[in-house]
């Protein structure tokens, strides 16, 4: 397949890096550029799109959307990498109530600055976080501001393991979060599991693996797997132009806001604009009386 563009709401099975997955998607869509839009751990499952031609643009508003996590937390250690797969740095014993946690991980909803770990993707000086954490080396990180939407579903499976959903903006770390809950406890605490189950448009409900993708591929029905660009940005509203503009926004110029048709969309909103046939062309935000490409994914000429 060639000239693929749009997104695979891809399933991320434990044992894949993000970039594992995505250098496996491009070598099913052979020949088709291919991105992912946020790393999730090796050890974490759940819903990772993958970005394809012309939609490796939108990554990273892909990559802003609300995140939905379902997570587990185990209390009474503490690692290196703020998960039960890093080296054990401490334990103790856990001699809490039921509501006395809950009421913890509770305390966490809202805006806040949260401390990235040691253990990420993240880079000082281009280098990865990781690789100065895997030399041994500790470096100082700056809080970033986050928002925990929500947390809910909390269960116990028994005195020191809990698990519960979160909904959560861009650049938050479930692992930093449990390990949180734990100090704020005083009795450490490590992520025992962690499912993305909804980023944006994207949800678990409808994701599909690798495996399944190669299936497809070998019955010539890949295509069935592909997401349209305008699909998977259903949260933007739309606007079209009128004739008169299509020379303009082929060139991904500013255009007038006299040229949309009916309704405007509001100042400082970002919206889909299709070109008058009807053919999504791009990413555009309005500025007072323009509008302003911020992305382009089509040139109609």
């Amino acid at each position: 397949m060639t000239n693929i563009n749009g997104f695979i709401n891809l399933y991320k099975e434990q044992g894949f890096t993000s970039n594992d997955a995505a250098n496996i998607v491009r070598g099913i869509f052979r020949g088709t550029k291919t991105g992912h839009t946020g790393t999730l751990d090796p050890m974490a499952t759940g819903v990772l799109p993958i970005c394809l031609g012309k939609a490796t643009k939108l990554a990273d508003y892909i990559q802003a959307e609300t995140k939905v996590y379902k997570t587990a937390l185990t209390l009474g250690l503490e690692t290196d990498t703020y998960d039960i797969w890093g080296k054990t740095l401490k334990t103790c014993e856990v001699n809490l109530s039921r509501q006395e946690i809950t009421a913890a991980v509770l305390s966490f909803k809202g805006e806040q600055e949260q401390l990235p770990p040691m253990y990420s993707a993240l880079k000082i000086k281009g280098k990865k976080l990781y690789e100065l954490a895997r030399e041994g080396k500790t470096v100082e990180r700056k809080p970033r501001k986050i928002n925990i939407y929500d947390i809910s579903d909390i269960e116990f499976a028994d005195n020191r393991t809990v698990s519960f959903t979160v909904v959560c903006s861009k650049g938050t770390y479930i692992r930093s979060l449990c390990h949180d809950i734990g100090e704020k406890l005083s009795v450490w605490g490590a992520m025992s599991a962690l499912e993305r189950v909804k980023t944006g448009a994207f949800d678990v409900e409808t994701s599909i693996t690798i495996d399944k993708l190669r299936d497809l591929k070998d019955e010539n029905r890949l295509s069935e797997a592909v997401i349209p660009i305008e699909k998977a940005l259903k949260g933007y509203k739309k606007f079209t132009v009128s004739p008169a503009a299509d020379k303009l926004l082929n060139n991904g110029n500013k255009i007038s806001l006299e040229e949309i048709k009916d309704e405007k969309p509001e100042n400082n909103s970002s919206f889909l604009l299709f070109n008058s046939s009807g053919e999504l062309t791009g990413l555009f935000k309005r500025i007072n009386k323009e509008l302003k490409p911020l992305c382009m994914l089509k040139q109609t000429s």
